[in-house]
């Protein structure tokens, strides 16, 4: 199927936890807040900007309020003509398995677009990530588990505690999100014979009826299927349509102008100078495969271990007992790869509020821990865990803006390299590892590209920051 070349639209994306870019590269990341920042990305037409929002861990009203205030910074930052000349896309990127604020943040782009005299006409709802073999057809959403497809109403997804659901017929799926508010009988579908049999035109065609923030279901099974959809969508927007996208991964690469994934081996990976020869995997996931991807990596070779002992984080001997663990893997660090974890039992109690209060206290510790370690110069970092690769980047390194560089396979497990950041972490090859993704084997092969590319001559100085114009 022929396909035209979707529009060099800019590409906003707010992304709720941070893997959201895993299927595309040469692309920026806010890790904080600036909306200015992200604007001064989005100045130049064709970029892709994601901003990581970790909304996923809010309440609604609070991911409604920050979906808001960030999407409205960055229109007023770019300033009228660049926010509306229909080459601005915003995209609400969330989990291929339902979870999330599904409804109410594509609705906070809708109001702040609407507060600015844009009126979003459709909002697409794409949630295939045909990588982790996720797809829908007929409307209804699919997850492969374990080797076997099910329905996504059938997993453990949709059991969630926060996010659970019962439907997998997409359109039913938000009739039930919006409490009935939504009816499916007013969701537009665009089907895989409209797709493949009708295609860019028949996509069109269905877009172009769509007002009102009206609801689209779209069916994709591959990426072609993603691609005939991105360019209609080009379409619309040439034509002063505005459209908004609630999706997976996998539809950012096609909105994005990308074709295909960017696999990187050893040679693709440049460590800067002046670092150390080994690197520090930070592990905040308690899941169980991470712990036999650990043990996978132990078997290749090693890494020390070192323990944060978790009720020493919640008394008065914290500090000292932070800087200890720090110190050992500075020094550590010298001759060997290391590996730094809480301890394993969970402390918890019956208060929620107090629960919470104890992972904030807990995760700040294994932020601290490599912000006193990153002045070594480790010569690469790899954060174990959705939430805890995002605190690690932003609070631990101090990383303010990176560059996706591409993924160790197609999809899954990006590499960020630092772009704005303290001098110790420019040249540092960061990764980007979710909890539960990948074989056992995973953790161990991707140290061992990354070992692999610290023994190739490194540069005489750490690679710069990408220039741009204020």
């Amino acid at each position: 199927m022929s396909t035209p070349a979707p529009v060099a639209r800019r590409l906003l994306v707010l992304d709720d936890d941070p893997t959201g870019s895993q299927c595309v590269a040469g692309v920026d990341v806010v890790l904080d807040l600036d909306t200015d920042r992200a604007a001064q990305v989005l100045t130049t037409p064709g970029a892709t900007c994601f901003v990581l929002t970790n909304s996923r861990a809010l309440d609604e009203a609070e991911a409604v309020a920050l979906t808001r205030r960030v999407v409205g910074g960055v229109l007023d930052a770019l300033g009228t003509e660049a926010a509306a000349d229909g080459g601005l896309h915003i995209v609400s990127r969330s989990d291929s398995t339902l979870r999330g604020h599904v409804l109410a943040e594509p609705r906070a782009i809708a109001a702040e677009l609407a507060a600015r005299g844009r009126t979003v006409d459709a909002i697409l709802f794409v949630p295939a990530m045909l990588e982790a073999g996720r797809f829908t057809e007929g409307d209804v959403h699919y997850a492969r588990v374990g080797g076997e497809v099910l329905r996504v109403e059938d997993t453990d997804f949709a059991r969630d505690a926060t996010f659970g659901y019962t439907r997998s017929d997409l359109r039913d799926f938000l009739e039930e999100c919006s409490g009935g508010e939504l009816s499916a009988a007013e969701v537009l579908s665009i089907s895989l014979e409209d797709i493949r049999v009708g295609g860019v035109d028949r996509v069109e065609e269905i877009l172009a009826g769509a007002r009102h923030g009206r609801w689209v279901v779209v069916n994709a099974t591959e990426y072609a299927d993603m691609e005939v959809v991105a360019a209609a969508v080009g379409r619309r927007e040439s034509a002063g349509a505005t459209l908004v996208s609630r999706c997976a991964p996998s539809f950012v690469r096609p909105l994005a102008g990308q074709h295909g994934a960017r696999v990187l081996d050893a040679d693709a990976i440049p460590v800067g100078a002046e670092r150390l020869e080994h690197g520090l995997v930070v592990v905040g996931s308690h899941v169980g495969l991470t712990t036999t991807q650990l043990r996978a990596v132990q078997e290749r070779g090693g890494l020390v271990e070192v323990e944060i002992d978790v009720p020493s984080v919640l008394d008065a001997r914290r500090e000292q007992h932070l800087a200890e663990i720090a110190e050992r893997l500075r020094a550590s660090l010298v001759h060997d790869d290391c590996v730094v974890y809480t301890s394993r039992e969970l402390v918890r109690t019956d208060d929620p509020a107090e629960s919470l209060a104890i992972a904030r206290s807990v995760s700040d510790a294994v932020v601290e821990v490599v912000r006193q370690v990153r002045t070594v110069r480790p010569a690469w970092v790899v954060a174990k865990g959705g939430i805890t690769s995002h605190e690690v980047a932003a609070s631990g390194l101090g990383i303010s803006r990176a560059r996706v560089a591409g993924q160790f396979w197609p999809g899954q497990v990006s590499l960020f390299a630092a772009e704005d950041a303290p001098d110790e972490v420019l040249g540092m090859p960061y990764v980007v590892f979710p909890g539960n993704v990948g074989g056992e084997q995973a953790l161990a092969d991707v140290v061992d590209v990354l070992t692999a590319a610290v023994r190739r001559p490194r540069p005489d100085t750490a690679p710069a920051p990408t220039p741009r114009s204020s």
